[in-house]
């Protein structure tokens, strides 16, 4: 999907029997996020939508349909390198520096608006954490308020609350660093599915494949895959095999086994131990991991903000 102005262009390639009112899932999905000034050009009861979406390639269908490929069972739907990863330094084993919390949703702060980035700098000492250096937050705004009385949110009320036993008085902050951002989203700037990997992971604390996860059914390993990399990742850490894993795993379009598995533990725990662990445990067909983690269920709605890691109600997080 691809958002400018007051367009949504829709493509891709999907089979399917179903009938979808297109436009009524856009528009709610806008709405959902929050683009509803209808005085900005995007906004969920304006835009125009156009539509671009074909059947999958036969190419691609007879590899990844198991009464077709030339493996006998479901292909990966794509080839490429994914990775999962997990740490033990937040209870949710995600890196420290991704965990940060949003306000906009409350409404207790209604000057907020929906687009927006933040940044944590995180000092370490080998792998653990010792204290946050640096924050920065832009965040869009109503003109109503001005770039002192943000800061003064940030600093005061957002920091301590989020940080909690992290917060320092000394982390040096940067709030809204060009003056203003009054306008944002899709009215200022083209919105492109897939463009934000690295917020939708890990924050740049684990590897990433360079495979977007959103606008792709659980039969493309970019996907189905990474998630299942996560999940096993997890494993590795809460049965004590390491204190930080990452699981790499890489495959070939139409062929269900995957081409290579790759540990590493960073050295907090024994990469061997770890790997015989995930050899004897897990199957990295794709239609293993669909039906293990449940991936034909409507559940990639949850995901489609706040990252797709480090949240309850997710089967790869259980």
């Amino acid at each position: 999907m691809l958002c400018k102005d007051d367009k949504v262009v829709l493509a891709g390639e999907i089979t399917s029997n179903a009938a979808i009112n297109h436009e009524q899932v856009v528009c709610q999905a806008i709405r959902d996020v929050g683009y509803t000034d209808g005085t900005e050009a995007f906004h969920a009861d304006g835009v125009k939508i156009h539509q671009f979406i074909t059947r999958q390639a036969a190419e691609i269908s007879q590899g990844v349909e198991s009464d077709k490929s030339l493996c006998g069972e479901q292909g990966a739907g794509d080839q490429g390198i994914m990775f999962g990863y997990s740490t033990n330094e937040t209870p949710e084993l995600m890196p420290l520096s991704i965990l940060l919390a949003q306000d906009r949703r409350s409404g207790k702060f209604p000057w907020l608006r929906p687009d927006g980035k933040t940044q944590v700098s995180v000092v370490y000492e080998g792998n653990t954490p010792q204290r946050v250096s640096d924050v920065l937050v832009s965040t869009q705004h109503a003109s109503t308020i001005d770039r002192e009385s943000i800061a003064r949110y940030v600093t005061e009320t957002l920091a301590p609350r989020v940080l909690g036993e992290w917060y320092d008085p000394k982390i040096r902050y940067f709030v809204n660093p060009t003056g203003s951002f009054v306008y944002g989203g899709p009215s200022t700037d083209c919105g492109v599915t897939g463009r934000k990997i690295i917020v939708d992971s890990y924050g740049g604390a684990g590897r990433h494949g360079g495979g977007a996860f959103s606008g792709k059914d659980p039969s493309k390993v970019d996907r189905g895959g990474a998630y299942f990399c996560r999940y096993i990742a997890r494993q590795i850490v809460l049965q004590g095999l390491a204190k930080k894993a990452e699981v790499q795993v890489a495959y070939a379009i139409g062929m269900a086994q995957p081409i290579s598995v790759k540990v590493d533990t960073f050295g907090t725990g024994d990469p061997d131990k770890a790997a015989a662990f995930v050899w004897e445990n897990f199957d990295f067909r794709p239609a293993h991991i669909i039906e293990r983690l449940e991936l034909l269920n409507p559940i990639f709605r949850q995901t489609t903000n706040y990252g797709h890691f480090g949240r309850t109600g997710l089967p790869w997080e259980r």
